[in-house]
C-alpha cells in the first residue's frame, strides 16, 4: 500500500466546530467526503471499510461527524429537505469550502459518499455546490429526500441499493426520474440494507472505487450549471441566523 497522510481536524461550520479525518494518500488528486446518516457518526464501522477501500486505490478521504457530541444526544430530523435538516447541509457544504481551500486540497476534485439519509444531505450539498461536487454515491440511501434539488445536481451519480432491501429500490428509482445528471442504480442481489452479508461490502466497495476512479479524474470535465434566479433550497430554508 502507498505512504498516506492522516489529520485530525477541527472544521469552522459557522454554527459549531466539527471533527474528522483526513486521509490522502501519496499522490492523490481527490477526496471523497462520507456522509452518514442520522443515527450515525464518522465511526461507522461500514464507512470506515469503505474508506480504507477508497484510500486503498490512492483516493483520499475525509469522515467527519454532522454533529457534535452534545448533538448526538437529540439528533435533528432525518429528512433532510426540513429545516431542522438543513443543519447537516450546511454543515457538508461547509466542509467542502474548506476542502477546496485549504493548502492540502485545493485544487483536487471532490466526491460525495453518502448513507441512509446522507445520500439526500449528500444530494442537497452537492446540488449548492455544482462545480465542486464531481461524483456521488449513494449506499442504501435515501436520496429522493433531495427533493427537487435534484434537477440541480450536476455530479454523475451512483445508486447502490441491496436485492433486499425494497424501500430502498424504491427511493433511489424515484430520485433517479427526478435527476438530469448522469446516474445508474445498482441492485446487489442477497443484499440487505446494511449489506452485512458475506462478501457483499466489498460489492460496494468495488462499484464505488469504480466510479470514482472515473469521475474524479482531472481532465474530467463537468458542465456549469444554467442560470437559476431561484433562491436555493437552504436558503429557502434558514430562518435561522446562526446558519448564515
Amino acid at each position: 500500500m502507498s505512504m498516506v497522510q492522516k489529520v485530525e481536524l477541527s472544521i469552522d461550520a459557522g454554527d459549531a466546530e466539527v471533527a474528522g479525518v483526513l486521509t490522502l494518500p501519496h499522490g492523490s488528486n481527490a477526496v471523497v467526503v462520507f456522509v452518514h446518516g442520522t443515527q450515525s457518526s464518522r465511526a461507522s464501522p461500514r464507512n470506515l471499510f469503505l474508506s480504507e477501500e477508497l484510500n486503498r486505490h490512492g483516493i483520499g478521504t475525509m469522515l467527519f461527524d454532522l454533529a457534535t457530541l452534545e448533538e448526538h444526544d437529540a439528533p435533528e430530523e432525518a429528512d433532510p429537505s426540513k429545516f431542522e435538516g438543513m443543519r447537516s447541509v450546511h454543515r457538508l457544504t461547509r466542509a467542502l469550502d474548506w476542502l477546496s481551500g485549504a493548502p492540502r486540497t485545493a485544487g483536487m476534485r471532490f466526491g460525495l459518499f453518502g448513507a441512509g439519509s446522507g445520500a439526500g444531505i449528500s444530494l442537497l450539498s452537492a446540488a449548492e455546490r455544482p462545480l465542486l461536487v464531481h461524483g456521488v454515491v449513494s449506499r442504501g440511501g435515501e436520496p429522493d429526500l433531495a427533493g427537487d434539488a435534484l434537477r440541480r445536481v450536476l455530479a454523475p451519480t451512483l445508486f447502490i441499493v441491496g436485492a433486499n432491501d425494497a424501500p430502498a429500490l424504491g427511493w433511489n428509482q424515484t430520485a433517479g426520474s427526478l435527476m438530469k445528471a448522469p446516474h445508474e442504480l445498482q441492485v446487489i442481489s442477497g443484499a440487505s440494507h446494511l449489506f452485512t452479508e458475506p462478501g457483499k461490502l466489498e460489492e460496494v466497495s468495488e462499484l464505488a472505487v469504480n466510479w470514482f476512479r472515473t469521475y474524479l479524474r482531472p481532465d474530467q470535465p463537468l458542465e456549469a450549471p444554467p442560470p437559476d434566479p431561484r433562491k436555493s433550497l437552504y436558503e429557502r430554508n434558514r430562518p435561522d441566523p446562526r446558519y448564515s
